[in-house]
């Protein structure tokens, strides 16, 4: 094999791993080569349009059985910045967290931004954790935050708070048989505290707990 069937063979071989990966690719002959290099050289212009992978469509959680294909909440750009706007969003994002570990069990990612020794966290996710295994579930229970502020004013520690009002939906928690092990009813208005900090670039819940508990 000479070298340039060599480089040939190669970029065929290429143009083939392409087109399988699903992109779009177009090889064409050099026009300064000569008539009889040309000759000996492959022309090959192929295209193919990238399918996209089915997106799982997303079930709530009912009688019947568990939440699927929940997407995880992701952090607005808002909630980015060192700002008044940024530890709201912030907030607002901690709740979407809550409501995720509610509908899947899964609080890996709260946990990722949030002090182990939140007192509201201490108080809910065991809950949650029980409901969520063994083949039980939760319906329901949704929290609405209706409210969001904060005078953005540093602590001596450098800790910034946020007041949160919020109401959560009524839920009923089932067995793995599908039974109602318990129904928790509607909430009022509820009023809580987010303590953030904003570390490395982003924010960080100090705590989170319920104001007059």
């Amino acid at each position: 094999m000479t070298p340039r069937t060599s480089i040939f063979a190669r970029a065929r071989l290429i143009l083939i791993a392409t087109l399988a990966a699903g992109l779009t690719l177009t090889a064409c002959g050099n026009s300064g080569q000569s008539q009889a290099e040309q000759s000996a050289s492959p022309t090959a212009s192929a295209s193919a349009t990238a399918t996209p992978s089915p997106t799982a469509a997303y079930k709530p959680a009912d009688s019947k059985g568990k939440a699927q294909n929940v997407p995880v909440p992701v952090l607005p750009e808002a909630a980015k910045a060192n700002s008044k706007e940024g530890v709201e969003a912030f907030a607002r994002y901690w709740y979407d967290l809550l409501n995720y570990g509610f509908e899947t069990g899964q609080l890996g990612p709260i946990r990722e931004v949030t002090n182990s020794t939140c007192a509201m966290c201490g108080k809910v996710f065991p809950g949650i954790e029980k409901w969520s295994s063994n083949g039980r579930w939760i319906v329901g229970s949704e929290i609405q935050v209706q409210a969001v502020t904060s005078k953005f004013a540093a602590t001596v520690s450098g800790e910034y708070q946020v007041a949160v009002q919020s109401q959560q939906s009524a839920g009923t928690l089932h067995n793995a048989d599908g039974s109602v092990g318990q129904s928790v009813a509607a909430s009022g208005v509820l009023g809580d505290l987010v303590i953030a900090r904003y570390v490395d670039g982003r924010w960080f819940a100090s705590n989170v707990d319920r104001l007059g508990s």
